[in-house]
């Protein structure tokens, strides 16, 4: 199936979507650039992301789905079928969740050679709380069948991506579906979920990178084998060429980001800042395990950072390190671990689509 995909693309265009290129930005990437938004990384200062600053990633457009007449469809492979109007869900039991998604492709344009996709630089990330019902609730009161392997999530966004005509799907493991902390949200940070975070129903995944929480949901799908859609078995693979059957991307690697110190220069954005005692502070999550520590980097220099409690096992937490800044040139670094014993690298992740790029950051400071 993959090779179909890769053949279909290919009789379209030179260079297509993953394909690694040493050029500069291509007019395709300046679209998706525009069309898509990374949270600035002074937002890292506040524990939830407003709405308007959370990173947004959107495959094709943007549904026009109205709450009036929307129904959610849970079907396949359970006892009975059922079909929830909004209003219905607000009944069922809530929880809310503080959860922080990133997108997979997080780091992509700093790959040398660069996949050709959405080129993001470090800031496609961003911490909710989102409130709605338990998935598990629903496929409990649905009742899944014990053939069942998998939990297919269909969204309204309709495209097409690799010459395939097709809505935006994806699947989960029953296990992982069953997980109580997975919801179905309706809201984001107490209020209506908004039109690019998909209004009016989302899956979130706490853990996994963002694609794997659909937006717009129509449709969930109790499979009895596994789907072999085109975000699914082609699109969000580690693969190290075009014709590696690849390993699926889920689970969030390990990472952190600072909050660039003092004030930047408009078009290069390199950092200015005054002498003497600064806070350095930023966030860290992993989606493999809790975060258990961050170190520093000040001209090669690593020193432990404090850490804070997290709201919640899936949310980003703060770290904060004094510095005494002397004149002069400096960089900065942040690096991060977690239970697992997963350090971020120093050096790139590269791969054919860009995936789980968590390489640490390097921040270039002038102290005046």
């Amino acid at each position: 199936m993959k090779q179909i995909y890769k053949h279909r693309l290919s009789d379209r265009l030179t260079l297509h979507p993953g394909e690694p290129t040493t050029g500069p930005l291509t007019a395709e990437e300046l679209q998706l650039a525009a069309r898509n938004h990374s949270m600035p990384l002074e937002a890292l200062r506040h524990n939830l992301t407003p709405p308007g600053l959370h990173y947004v990633l959107t495959h094709f457009d943007i549904p026009d789905t109205a709450a009036a007449g929307w129904h959610l469809q849970i079907k396949g492979a359970v006892k009975q079928c059922l079909e929830l109007s909004l209003a219905a869900l607000k009944r069922d039991p809530a929880i809310t969740v503080p959860v922080t998604l990133e997108c997979a492709g997080n780091g992509r344009s700093l790959l040398k050679p660069r996949p050709l996709s959405q080129p993001w630089v470090l800031e496609a990330v961003g911490t909710a709380e989102w409130t709605g019902v338990p998935l598990a609730y629903l496929l409990a009161k649905a009742g899944v069948l014990p053939g069942a392997v998998e939990v297919v999530f269909t969204g309204a966004d309709a495209g097409i991506q690799g010459g395939v005509p097709q809505q935006y799907a994806r699947s989960l493991p029953i296990r992982e579906a069953m997980r109580p902390d997975v919801v179905l949200a309706y809201r984001m940070n107490g209020s209506d979920l908004p039109p690019q975070h998909g209004y009016p129903l989302r899956l979130v995944v706490p853990g996994w990178y963002g694609m794997a929480s659909v937006k717009w949901l129509q449709s969930i799908d109790v499979v009895t084998v596994p789907f072999g859609g085109y975000q699914q078995a082609v699109a969000y693979q580690y693969q190290e060429t075009a014709h590696d059957a690849g390993v699926p991307v889920s689970r969030i690697r390990i990472r952190s980001l600072m909050v660039p110190p003092g004030i930047p220069d408009f078009f290069e954005r390199k950092r200015v800042l005054p002498h003497g005692p600064v806070m350095l502070q930023g966030r860290a999550w992993s989606g493999q395990g809790a975060v258990t520590g961050v170190e520093v980097g000040i001209d090669g220099q690593w020193i432990p950072a404090h850490l804070e409690k997290p709201a919640g096992p899936f949310a980003w937490c703060k770290w904060t390190l004094p510095w005494v800044a002397d004149p002069g040139q400096h960089e900065l670094a942040c690096r991060a671990t977690d239970s697992t014993g997963a350090s971020q690298p120093l050096a790139q992740n590269w791969n054919y689509q860009g995936m789980g790029n968590n390489m640490v950051q390097r921040v270039r400071v002038t102290v005046e």
